[in-house]
């Protein structure tokens, strides 16, 4: 059994990642099993998820608000063949190359070729391996970074090289790839400042109360999400506008087990991706991670 630790990453490859997460959604479909519970305001979350073929993954955190660190946790990576506890994966190392390695797989398939100006709207941790994926996927990326606190979008410059901008509106209006990874209740990005030709990642809403884009950007853009699953019924950024009747459920083109379905059509169309996650793609990195750990 292996026990796998946060420097693990520096055996990582983002390109690799997002090849790997591609060819794990051509296994049998995973099953998948959240449970969740609370004590006031804190709360232990298991995530679970058995794919044939690869194994189980439980993820397991607990997030106690006002204590450092607030999330805390592990990846429990078992064997498919015998059941057994393969690895113990660092929880932090998993999430973030799980968040950003998503995203980064649907920009591969929907941004176009050639993009290089890149914003990143949300200076948080997230944004920072954005940064780093998108970096190793696209020759000469150019980052530019907004962010509702001017000191964050200043720290954030200053550890990425990235350029800080103040209107939204304009840095949307001039980028290849807008990628949004807020902590937002509200639209941040407003579907009317979209141009032709580009490609909108949304990643940071998780509830129900959550949104980044507004109706407009949904109905202006052809729509991808990851997992029709975890996100069409769970997350504001889907449930308002079908809500609303702004778009129908089957104006949700693909997720990544119709991969033969998630690509561009033409340089013009704009597409939008929501990142919704999931056990499985816990799972799918973190045998990921076993197998380059192995391999160091």
């Amino acid at each position: 059994m292996e026990v796998i630790p946060f420097e693990a990453e520096a055996h990582l490859d983002w390109v690799d990642l997002a090849r790997a997460i591609e060819e794990g959604h051509k296994m049998p479909r995973a099953q998948v099993e959240d449970v969740l519970m609370y004590r006031g305001a804190q709360t232990l979350l298991n995530r679970s998820a058995w794919i044939d073929g690869m194994g189980v993954g439980v993820k397991a955190c607990t997030i106690f608000p006002g204590e450092t660190p607030m999330i805390n946790g592990a990846v429990n990576l078992f064997s498919d063949a015998t059941g057994s506890l393969d690895a113990v994966v660092d929880f932090h190392l998993v999430t973030k190359w799980k968040t950003a390695g998503d995203s980064l797989l649907a920009a591969t398939k929907l941004a176009r070729k050639g993009s290089t100006k890149f914003l990143i709207v949300g200076a948080g941790t997230v944004g920072r391996a954005m940064v780093q994926a998108y970096g190793a996927a696209f020759e000469g990326a150019q980052f530019s970074i907004w962010n509702r606190s001017p000191e964050g979008a200043e720290a954030f410059a200053r550890e990425t090289g990235a350029t800080v901008v103040q209107d939204l509106q304009t840095a949307v209006g001039e980028a290849d790839v807008v990628t949004c990874a807020t902590m937002a209740s509200a639209p941040v990005v407003k579907g009317a400042w979209l141009q032709p030709g580009q490609h909108l990642n949304l990643i940071g809403a998780y509830r129900p109360d959550m949104r980044e884009a507004d109706d407009a950007a949904m109905v202006r853009g052809r729509v991808f999400v990851d997992s029709r699953e975890t996100t069409l019924d769970h997350i504001g950024e889907l449930i308002e506008p079908l809500a609303s009747g702004a778009i129908a459920r089957d104006d949700v083109l693909a997720d990544y087990y119709q991969m033969e379905d998630f690509t561009r059509t033409s340089a013009d169309e704009i597409t939008v991706f929501k990142n919704g996650g999931g056990a499985h793609m816990d799972l799918m990195v973190s045998r990921y991670i076993l197998d380059a750990w192995r391999r160091r």
